[in-house]
């Protein structure tokens, strides 16, 4: 039943998180009191989907490190670098909606990526080495960049955001592996199985609960609402194509073009919601939490591209047949 319900829930993934958004907004009265329970029920999420890693995948990521090393520039200092020049030329002199647009590039990859990656048979090993990785590294990646990007301009908790990542996302993905190393990968046939279509559903809870506590930002849509609506889905549409281009003039194999494109187009957008809401002015988590709206909209989009792509390719590359 649980397997069954996990793949249903598979199937609505790209409406999950735009669902969520507008029962945050519309229902903010009655669950914005429930708001601290989103960093638990996101360690919850981080916990469960960590139970397929495990230490190997760091070994095979130090062992061939350029798809990594190529990953994180796009995730880190690419997309960044893009939303903080498109944030000044049309939100000059706000830096809180800048500082939002930053914060949404900034964070770790998506660990839903996985999702994607596996339906679109890229390189797995890849996918969960990244993951890893920017996950392990996010305490320092996140709060220096962002101080480097936006600096004193915004005032900033450096030690509370390291501390909530830590919580958050660092501690529960280290015991999911080490649960997956001691029991050598069986936990996730067994637990892991069980806990997935939970974890999905929580993913609904924690946007519904981050929509209701910017609901006051979002109820009354304006010009400038509109204006960050529009500037979010074209970084995020970017941040796909920048990969897909970036993979294939690499003349990386399919597996790792289809990776690189999930990984560097997705991210670990609750989390952003979770920092922005917690440790910002409301204002901050607007563009993360619009972001929300066309992550797995768009993953879909390029998913669909990428098949219809290599599609193309095979057929090209096939041999003829005379008869």
């Amino acid at each position: 039943m649980l397997q069954s319900m996990n793949k249903q829930l598979e199937k609505i993934m790209p409406f999950i998180t735009p669902v969520g958004v507008i029962l945050g907004v519309l229902l903010s009265t009655y669950i914005r009191d429930f708001s601290f329970l989103i960093p638990w029920i996101f360690a919850f999420m981080t916990f469960a989907g960590s139970l397929g890693s495990n230490f190997q995948s760091l070994k095979q990521a130090v062992a061939h490190p350029f798809p990594i090393i190529i990953t994180m520039v796009i995730l880190h200092i690419l997309m960044p670098l893009w939303a903080w020049g498109i944030g000044h030329v049309v939100f000059s002199g706000d830096e809180y909606t800048i500082t939002g647009l930053v914060l949404g590039m900034i964070i770790p990859t998506g660990i839903t990526s996985v999702i994607w990656v596996s339906i679109y048979k890229g390189n797995m090993a890849l996918t969960l080495s990244l993951i890893l990785i920017d996950t392990l590294l996010s305490p320092f990646i996140v709060p220096f960049t962002l101080s480097l990007f936006v600096g004193q301009k915004v005032e900033m908790d450096v030690v509370s955001i390291m501390t909530g990542l830590f919580g958050m996302v660092v501690v529960p993905s280290i015991l999911g592996m080490i649960l997956n190393q001691v029991t050598k990968g069986k936990i996730k046939d067994t637990l892991g199985i069980k806990l997935a279509p939970f974890s999905k559903i929580c993913i609904g809870i924690v946007v519904m609960l981050n929509g209701s506590v910017i609901a006051p930002h979002l109820k009354h849509i304006n010009v400038k609402l509109i204006e960050i609506g529009v500037v979010v889905f074209l970084i995020a549409f970017t941040g796909y194509l920048f990969s897909f281009l970036i993979g294939k003039w690499l003349k990386r194999d399919k597996g790792t073009i289809v990776a690189l494109t999930f990984l560097g187009g997705m991210r670990n957008i609750s989390t952003g919601a979770v920092l922005a809401v917690t440790y910002f002015h409301p204002s901050v988590a607007t563009p993360v939490i619009i972001g929300m709206l066309f992550q797995q909209l768009l993953a879909s989009l390029f998913g669909h591209m990428l098949d219809k792509y290599f599609s193309k390719i095979q057929g090209c590359q096939a041999p003829s047949v005379d008869f």
